[in-house]
């Protein structure tokens, strides 16, 4: 009997739990967002268009406001909310941030490394040029290159060029600009380096010392409350941004958040703003070509645009249209942004025509109205009816003009077009346009005379080319320490493993035989004869080469960063050099009459022409590479004549799971990258985001390049070539 109790309690809590800890209303949030009214279903589909039941929009407003208020006071009341961080001055910038990109440090319009210094003038420009710039930017200096050696986050941060000074000397030009930085904690960086104290503190300790104005936490659903406490306590305070929506509870402390949407017809609204109408959403949807959805719904709910397309060093350029949206969208909402924080904001207030939505932002004498069109043809004439009050003026913000409405009694209804697919923005107050208004309406005249829809709507990628690597004087014989790989027909096949991007345009890399980039490659090639090194170049090598060439490089920072006193440790000569930049293993090779290989000849020279999968064969052989290291100590390389099973079918060693070999370099307008082989010994632990092995020699890692300080890394190595007569 008790069983059986106990068995039908089970099935209750089970079946009924959500419904008892759910609150009571029609619309449910679909995670960071609440659905818009009923009448939703008459464009969705979900009732016959012929039959002209068509719910009446108004009534079905009403129903949807006041549930979903309801929901919102209800919601508050649970979590206890506390607005307090809303309140805070030095916290409030984040409330009108409405554009911000996710910036890639080794972005080329960022940073100059022939110059040496920041260009961040360059880069602000061109954003300015295109869309109408930005108001905050998240500078990342992590992820992807982040575990081929083991400097954790805050390691990587403090190699940037400069050093802390060039950092905050950066960062003070951002804020001359105007433009306030973020940098991203990543709580899964927990397999690289230690840094000795909690991730909040080192944070906040890292961004106090560099003048940062906020952070994004990298994969989180809502910044702990210790980030909050922590910055708090070095008298910096900065602003927590999640890359997801935050709990409803961590909204109190978050300020801000990305937006990860769903795009139905009927604009839906943000579960965040509505809870907290300051808390500012980048809406962000950085695979897609075209944005049109995403500043619909953005500009829909007063909220911001994560305006990213430098993603993991794969350019994805907003379209001309986009970007001419993004402009305009952006000028009004930093122009009205004391409205868009209105607590009295009311979305879904009803419209005239069918598939255009508002939502209306109340405040002091004045009433600002935001308006997509979600229809692909454009809709004239009459398009909302709003309260009128005696000696109210109306503008039409998009078309810089004013409205002259029709009054019927104490309502007004107004007229203006809008495009298909496009916005709208409407101003009520009881003055004349003046000042600033009058100049935003100035500049929206004049915007306006060059529809969106004569714009490209066209996606490209961006074509990158190949470094080119200068022959060497022929060798009529085998150089010491080298082996001659003779001429052949070869397959060339190998793919990039970079985690993201999937099988897109524009990912990877573009070898000169192709016409794009792509993360897939095959080849049939007529390989010259040609020599490569039998061992990756020593420790004991590059010492000879540093004192015969008495070379030091400009940017010296992490420059042979496990060397001591001018030399390496006792032991240490037939390990593998590493910490070297691709311009530190240039100099070695010219110095020695060689070049660096092309991935193709390092390929070559690893597999033969039987396309076989390792050097020694086509199954993995743990015995024939180094053990790996999976700790958060990085042990030093093995010698590079420790493992003779490692070799090729030409004779050539250690090639695999010791130290990557740098090969060749892409370049596109925007980003630098280095071709590596072989992959390394060092596989730290606890997360899929760290930089990915490529054990098999029909793989490659592609490595961002910013400049040899942060180029630099401690499983990074290479090898030499010299061409045969």
């Amino acid at each position: 009997m008790k069983r059986n109790s106990l068995l039908c309690g089970l099935v209750f809590l089970t079946f009924f739990a959500p419904f008892l800890m759910a609150q009571d209303t029609r619309f449910q949030p679909q995670h960071e967002q609440i659905p818009g009214p009923d009448d939703a279903k008459t464009y969705t589909g979900e009732c016959c268009y012929r039959s002209g039941e068509i719910p009446d929009p108004v009534q079905a407003f009403q129903t949807w406001i006041q549930d979903v208020r309801h929901w919102r006071v209800e919601r508050r009341i649970r979590i206890g909310y506390d607005p307090s961080q809303y309140e805070r001055p030095e916290l409030k910038w984040a409330q009108s941030s409405f554009i911000q990109p996710q910036m890639m440090i080794e972005d080329r319009y960022f940073y100059d490394p022939v110059g040496g210094k920041y260009t961040v003038d360059r880069y602000l420009d061109d954003l300015d040029n295109r869309y109408g710039g930005i108001d905050s930017v998240l500078i990342w200096p992590t992820y992807p290159n982040i575990g081929i050696d083991n400097r954790n986050q805050y390691d990587l941060l403090h190699d940037m060029p400069g050093g802390i000074q060039g950092l905050r000397q950066m960062i003070q030009d951002f804020h001359r600009r105007g433009v306030r930085v973020l940098f991203p904690v990543m709580l899964w960086d927990q397999g690289t380096r230690d840094p000795m104290m909690p991730n909040a503190d080192a944070t906040a300790k890292a961004m106090a010392e560099i003048g940062a104005d906020g952070i994004n936490g990298d994969t989180l659903d809502g910044v702990p409350h210790s980030f909050r406490t922590a910055s708090d306590r070095t008298g910096h305070p900065i602003v927590l941004e999640p890359e997801g929506g935050p709990a409803d509870e961590a909204l109190q402390w978050n300020n801000m958040s990305w937006g990860y949407w769903k795009y139905p017809f009927v604009p839906m609204i943000s579960r965040y703003k509505w809870l907290e109408p300051r808390h500012m959403v980048n809406v962000c949807d950085r695979w897609n070509h075209r944005k049109t959805d995403n500043l619909q719904f953005a500009f829909f709910n007063g909220v911001g645009y994560e305006s990213w397309e430098n993603i993991w060093g794969i350019w994805n350029q907003i379209t001309d249209r986009d970007a001419e949206a993004l402009r305009r969208v952006a000028k009004i909402e930093r122009a009205f942004a004391g409205l868009l924080i209105s607590q009295d904001w009311e979305p879904h207030t009803p419209t005239l025509r069918y598939g255009v939505f508002a939502s209306k932002f109340p405040g002091d004498g004045k009433t600002l109205w935001t308006i997509v069109n979600r229809n692909q043809y454009d809709v004239e004439g009459s398009q909302i009816e709003v309260p009128y009050h005696s000696g109210e003026r109306f503008y039409d913000v998009w078309h810089g003009e004013e409205l002259k409405p029709e009054i019927h009694g104490d309502l007004a209804t107004l007229s203006f077009e809008i495009e298909g697919e496009g916005f709208g923005a409407l101003l009520a107050q009881n003055e004349e346009a003046s000042g600033t208004i009058a100049a935003l309406l100035a500049t929206m005249k004049e915007l306006s005379r060059t529809p969106l829809r004569s714009l490209s709507a066209e996606w490209h990628f961006l074509p990158q080319h190949l470094v080119e690597i200068a022959p060497t004087p022929p060798a009529t014989s085998t150089p010491p320490g080298m082996v001659r790989i003779p001429v052949g027909d070869y397959d060339f096949r190998t793919s990039g493993i970079m985690i993201e991007g999937g099988n897109d345009v524009g990912v990877d890399v573009q070898f000169p035989w192709e016409d794009s980039p792509r993360r897939y490659h095959s080849h049939k090639m007529h390989v010259k004869s040609f020599y490569i090194d039998k061992y990756p170049v020593t420790n004991a090598d590059f010492k000879k080469f540093m004192e015969a060439a008495q070379y030091q490089p400009a940017d010296d920072h992490n420059f042979l960063r496990d060397w001591k006193n001018g030399t390496y440790h006792d032991g240490w000569a037939g390990k593998p050099v590493t910490w070297v930049s691709l311009e530190d293993a240039r100099a070695y090779a010219s110095w020695a009459g060689k070049r660096l290989p092309h991935e193709w000849e390092w390929q070559y020279a690893a597999q033969g022409t039987d396309g076989r999968t390792y050097p020694w064969g086509n199954e993995w052989d743990a015995s024939a590479v180094p053990v790996p290291d999976k700790g958060r100590d990085l042990r030093p390389p093995t010698n590079v004549d420790a493992y003779p099973k490692g070799a090729s079918p030409f004779g050539v060693m250690d090639l695999v799971g010791n130290v990557w070999q740098w090969t060749d370099e892409f370049v596109d307008e925007h980003t630098r990258a280095g071709v590596l082989k072989g992959g390394s010994y060092y596989q730290p632990q606890g997360s899929l985001w760290y930089f990915p092995q490529a054990y098999k020699l029909t793989e490659h890692g592609k490595y961002l390049l910013m400049a040899p300080s942060k180029d630099r890394a401690g499983t990074l190595g290479f090898r030499c070539v010299k061409d045969a007569q």
